[in-house]
């Protein structure tokens, strides 16, 4: 038997790690040298979009290799995220996640995928406030408060429409159901932007919408904000009131953002995407965007953000059996 010193076994030691992680580091460095795929769980038009494709823009400058949008709608988001987590874990297959995917443990039993074990989790992307909108023709109040008295008055009466079963939109109205004690039913779409066409139209009354996917039609009048479920006034929208100050005081709801990557795609490949998604959310030109949409600039990635979305999951578990929300 050969015997080695303790300074051999040290470098015999450090060149094995070197020999394991060296072919790991060539691949980020190749990387990438094809089209990369993000793959969106809602129709095109919802809020996941309206950050989603602003950052495949910016990216594909930054890495000179086309980020291509695909959107897989259906099932409040969980189809699409089972289809992301069997991708290829190569370093060109990456799933933009939300806050949806946080509820779904508490709606969807039966998921075949897990958002904390199917995933490595590469960064927050953006962290808008839901907003409680409204079609101005069809709900006629001048503030939150005067519309909380109008659908005490009617129970039944008026309906609102959400991204899908188990969305932070739907857990959000039922929160505030819960909270204002209040009957409205509950109709979901495929995604934010379905339901958002026909909040529009006048199809459905009332939207508990990520901020990112109705800035726009606030903005035109198309419809009405009444508050934003937020510590604080959104950024973009300094005349939209918080819930608290409008009169609802503990109704807060977060619509988060994120990117993450199918287990087993190459740990320098995550580093180095969760460099380069920190870089381009801090370009002037996304900040702005950001803004427009109502979303400050996270600064959450990694270990950190898995973090997050763990305690999220337990956050809308909570929420999720105290309103007693169901899928309809």
């Amino acid at each position: 038997m050969i015997k080695f010193s303790n300074d051999a076994m040290g470098l015999l030691k450090k060149a094995l790690v070197i020999a394991c992680f060296a072919p790991l580091a060539a691949i980020a460095q190749e990387w990438p040298n094809k089209p990369i795929t993000f793959l969106v769980p809602f129709p095109a038009g919802g809020g996941t979009d309206a950050f989603a494709r602003p950052l495949a823009t910016q990216l594909t400058k930054q890495l000179g290799k086309q980020i291509v949008i695909d959107n897989r709608g259906g099932a409040g988001g969980t189809l699409g995220a089972s289809i992301a987590a069997k991708a290829a874990p190569d370093g060109y297959n990456f799933f933009v996640g939300a806050a949806h995917h946080a509820i779904a443990p508490a709606m969807y039993p039966n998921l075949d995928y897990d958002i904390e074990k199917s995933f490595v989790p590469v960064a927050m992307i953006a962290n808008p406030p839901q907003v409680i909108v409204v079609n101005p023709k069809n709900v006629q109040v001048k503030d939150l408060k005067e519309f909380i008295e109008l659908l005490k008055k009617n129970p039944g009466k008026f309906n609102y429409a959400s991204a899908g079963n188990g969305s932070s939109h739907h857990l959000a109205g039922e929160q505030f159901k819960m909270l204002t004690k209040t009957f409205i039913t509950h109709i979901p779409y495929r995604g934010a932007g379905p339901a958002m066409q026909d909040l529009i139209a006048g199809q459905v009354d009332i939207e508990f919408d990520g901020l990112g996917s109705s800035a726009a039609q606030i903005k035109n009048g198309s419809i009405v904000a009444l508050a934003v479920a937020s510590q604080k006034r959104a950024p973009g929208f300094p005349n939209v009131p918080t819930a608290a100050e409008a009169g609802l005081v503990g109704y807060e709801v977060s619509t988060w953002y994120g990117l993450f990557a199918p287990k087993g795609t190459p740990a320098p490949i995550v580093e180095k995407m969760i460099v380069e998604v920190q870089k381009a959310i801090n370009t002037p030109e996304l900040k702005a965007i950001w803004t427009n949409n109502g979303s400050d600039t996270p600064n959450l990635s990694g270990e950190a953000f898995g973090k997050f979305v763990s305690a999220d999951i337990k956050r809308w578990a909570a929420v999720a059996k105290a309103s007693g929300a169901k899928l309809d």
